[in-house]
């Protein structure tokens, strides 16, 4: 599993780090980005949680 975050959509909000901080950093200008890398299996759960908490649904899952 990989995710990604629509940089357009993004608002600040961090509940994607507060959820998964492992997966998810904050920039300097304070939007969220997701590492690239695959998501460590113990923390799919956490990624999706991420997910579907998102309150600008700014983050996906990608395949491959």
């Amino acid at each position: 599993m990989r995710v990604t975050v629509d940089e357009d959509r993004c608002a600040g909000h961090g509940m994607c780090l507060t959820l998964c901080p492992e997966v998810f950093q904050m920039t300097d200008d304070g939007w969220a980005v997701a590492d690239p890398s695959e998501v460590p299996a113990g923390l799919e759960s956490a990624a999706k949680d991420a997910i579907a908490n998102c309150p600008e649904q700014a983050i996906s899952e990608i395949d491959g």
